[in-house]
């Protein structure tokens, strides 16, 4: 199977309920944009791997993305995203290309993790941030949507991972030097008010964690 095909579909056929669940649980989303916006870089051109419809590139002032929906990828370029058709297992970028990249609730799609982040790893510079916002498989929220993502129209081909297990993942790929942050100490639906964000790991349902691209990465898979 093309993992171009594989997890598009949901986001293909439901892109409006996808940017409605922003607005609906703003709260949740402003939260998070405040948990990655710690850890991410200042300067520097960044890409956002799995753009969807550019609900964090934009307002995170990232200028330039990557995904497979074309749904999506359309309001994302009216947020105005420069945004690239492709899939994280196959970056369409040269080596040593970017600053920094982020990827949010998007790691527990994808196909290849390993590979992906192997190639996320190939086109930062060297010293190059990789910022990863994830539910965590451990935490409340991460075990409630184990549970019933089959009857989820978006997570139901899901894989999830816990922050040792993303952090493992990210050290394979060539990263290290890890900072975290956290946020959504409750159940998403009852927060009504702002949430938030501690350093850490361990008790916030969203996880953030970033990680530098070693200086001398060459030989490593």
């Amino acid at each position: 199977m093309n993992p171009r095909d594989k997890n598009k579909g949901p986001f293909e056929a439901h892109a409006k309920e996808y940017e409605a669940w922003f607005d609906k649980n703003r709260f949740v989303y402003e939260a998070e944009l405040r948990a990655v916006k710690k850890l991410l870089p200042a300067n520097g051109e960044g890409i956002e791997i799995g753009v969807g419809s550019g609900r964090f590139a934009a307002p995170l002032g990232i200028g330039v993305g990557i995904d497979p929906s074309l749904e999506l990828s359309e309001i994302a370029v009216k947020r105005g995203i420069v945004v690239h058709e492709g899939v994280a297992e196959s970056l369409p970028f040269d080596d040593d290309r970017f600053d920094f990249a982020l990827m949010v609730t998007v790691i527990c799609f994808i196909n290849d993790i390993k590979a992906a982040l192997r190639e996320t790893c190939r086109i930062l510079k060297p010293g190059g941030a990789l910022v990863i916002g994830f539910i965590d498989r451990t935490s409340p929220v991460g075990r409630k949507y184990e549970q019933y993502k089959t009857k989820s129209v978006f997570y139901r081909d899901a894989s999830f991972y816990s922050a040792d297990e993303v952090v493992s993942f990210m050290t394979e790929a060539g990263f290290g030097n890890f900072s975290f942050t956290q946020t959504i100490f409750g159940d998403m639906g009852e927060i009504d008010d702002t949430e938030i964000v501690k350093e850490g790991y361990g008790e916030g349902s969203f996880v953030v964690v970033s990680g530098e691209k070693k200086q001398n990465t060459e030989g490593e898979s």
